[in-house]
């Protein structure tokens, strides 16, 4: 069994990124997530079959990316909200071409260059695609120390089961904090099923070819196609949530990553003066875990959504939901955490509002 290690957030995500098998990593620095860009370095040198490369920008660290999961590695990159911004049409090019790769962004204030504080104002730009064109990207929202590890490795999966894109979401302040964590078993790559799409010769075989331009339009929408066909099977597949406290619950909150952290503090505390309050916290965000939501939705009517920014999830969770229950929002965007204490507060005024009397 493996022993528990004290590590910092984003060197927990590289340390699982290695021992799952990451024999490439491209990135660019900023804040807040250098530390993964160092760490990483570090780590890759370590080894006798790995790359490290701080490119000369974001575009071309995912670019670099694309290279690296053509020739068969297993490929990441990570920045933060602006620079993976600048890395969208990369993350485009790999939906298009199939090709499996991890990018994490540990997002900041924005929008613009907004600052260095965790928000979740990235929640749209990851969740719909993020670049130009019809496509999606698996996004995971790890809340706990654990979950990074966890998650980490199965991104590097689904990246290579589904072949495609697979966004981690995590701020600042998850990165900077130290959890106890034990870390998956080492992988070798040498010992992962065999990739049909890796360019390495055509030694007896047809050659393949890896593209995303299309001119012909048929064949374009043939592609947008067989994409869409294989998002609808990773919906059927990945439905992923946790849930609290929900089975004898009059409210719920919906919240993920540390905004999930914050709520669940604020739901012991009003728990501890009699208000049957839970949570539901998504860890795929994309895809939503609607059916989890439907499940709890059959008993519960009322849902607080609580997000690090001016509402974004909410809108997925008013889709789910298709106004069958009654949905409230608060927020907090620019870098402002909330205490448990705060939403402690916003939720017994909801619910005091509705189920005193009930209670």
């Amino acid at each position: 069994m493996n022993d528990k290690v004290l590590m910092r957030g984003t060197h927990i995500i590289g340390e699982t990124a290695v021992r799952s098998g990451c024999r490439f990593y491209a990135g660019y620095p900023i804040t807040p997530q250098n530390e993964l860009t160092e760490y990483m370095a570090g780590a890759i040198a370590k080894l006798k079959d790995g790359t490290f490369i701080q490119a000369e920008s974001e575009i071309a660290a995912v670019n670099m990316v694309i290279g690296a999961s053509m020739a068969g590695a297993r490929a990441m990159t990570s920045s933060s909200s602006p620079g993976i911004s600048l890395k969208q049409e990369g993350i485009s090019f790999l939906a298009a071409q199939e090709l499996p790769a991890v990018i994490v962004n540990s997002m900041r204030g924005g929008p613009g260059l907004g600052n260095i504080a965790p928000t979740q104002g990235d929640y749209f730009q990851a969740t719909r695609g993020g670049g130009h064109g019809d496509y999606r990207c698996i996004v995971l929202a790890p809340a706990y120390s654990q979950e990074l590890a966890d998650i980490t490795r199965r991104a590097f999966e689904y990246a290579d089961r589904f072949t495609t894109p697979v966004m981690i979401l995590i701020d600042g302040m998850m990165g900077q904090m130290m959890e106890p964590v034990v870390f998956p078993e080492p992988i070798d790559p040498r010992e992962l099923p065999p990739k049909s799409w890796v360019l390495d010769g055509a030694k007896g075989r047809p050659s393949r070819i890896i593209k995303s331009l299309i001119l012909d339009v048929v064949k374009e929408e043939e592609h947008n196609w067989k994409l869409y066909r294989k998002y609808e099977n990773i919906k059927k597949e990945i439905q992923e949530a946790e849930t609290y406290l929900t089975e004898d619950a009059k409210l719920v909150v919906i919240a993920y990553g540390t905004a999930a952290r914050i709520a669940k503090g604020a739901i012991k505390r009003v728990r501890d003066i009699g208000l049957k309050v839970g949570l539901l916290r998504p860890l795929s965000l994309w895809p939503f875990p609607r059916r989890i939501l439907d499940d709890t939705s059959r008993f519960v009517k009322e849902f607080l959504v609580y997000e690090m920014n001016t509402g974004q999830m909410v809108e997925d969770v008013e889709l789910a939901l298709k106004r069958s229950s009654e949905i409230h929002f608060y927020g907090r965007p620019g870098g402002i955490v909330s205490t448990p204490d705060e939403i402690a507060k916003v939720i017994t005024s909801l619910y005091y509002r509705r189920h005193l009397e009930e209670d």
